[in-house]
């Protein structure tokens, strides 16, 4: 379900209209993200770490108003539920575009995502499965410990979604830490909005 918002009485009415007319909206932050309770917990239960932080970031984001807001025909939408479009890396060194459902019972979504996972991996081509504007664009780099990243974009196709990526996790002192990016667009989002991601990110994370 989506809840269409009357731009002429949005507080964001500025932002939108300023922020809309850019070649290049989206606008991105790279942070690091204390994984230590994280990867210990996904083990103690025998969970894929991937998948376990997928969760948490998805969680978070769908918490937040402004990472569910989406343009759609140039026109601004609230979306009830915000789903996950991640990259599955294959054995043959590419990858395909997935497509998870998000659900608030934690164990159901591992069941789901391992499933696309699979199916994914044994696919042929780029794009497995076709999602909709209500989604955010996940990729993993675990072969990378990256202080920035940048997304190829087509600024003729009119994409409002979020993209979130995670790096390689390290290890120093005992804590394990794993380099974050998300990317907004800053027509729906602001720096203080990608900064309650982050925060609510690291709670679910800590196990709090």
């Amino acid at each position: 379900m989506k809840t269409p918002i009357d731009i002429a009485t949005w507080n964001r009415k500025d932002h939108y209209n300023f922020f809309s007319q850019f070649e290049e909206p989206f606008f991105g932050m790279t942070f690091t993200i204390d994984c230590t309770n994280a990867y210990t917990h996904a083990k103690k239960h025998n969970l894929s770490f991937f998948l376990y932080y997928l969760y948490q970031a998805l969680k978070a984001a769908n918490s937040i108003e402004n990472f569910r807001f989406r343009i759609v025909d140039k026109k601004v939408y609230l979306f009830d539920v915000i789903n996950a479009s991640p990259t599955v890396h294959r054995p043959d060194g590419t990858f395909g575009f997935s497509y998870m459902d998000y659900n608030e019972n934690e164990e159901l979504f591992y069941t789901n995502a391992k499933k696309v996972i699979e199916e994914t991996k044994h696919a042929m081509g780029l794009v497995v499965a076709v999602s909709g504007e209500n989604v955010i664009h996940f990729s993993a780099v675990p072969w990378v410990n990256f202080t920035s990243v940048s997304h190829a974009r087509s600024f003729t196709f009119p994409d409002s979604c979020p993209k979130i990526s995670f790096g390689k996790m390290t290890e120093a002192n005992g804590k394990r830490s794993m380099p974050v990016s998300v990317h907004v667009h800053h027509a729906l989002a602001d720096g203080y909005h990608v900064g309650l991601f982050v925060n609510k990110f690291q709670e679910l994370m800590n196990g709090e």
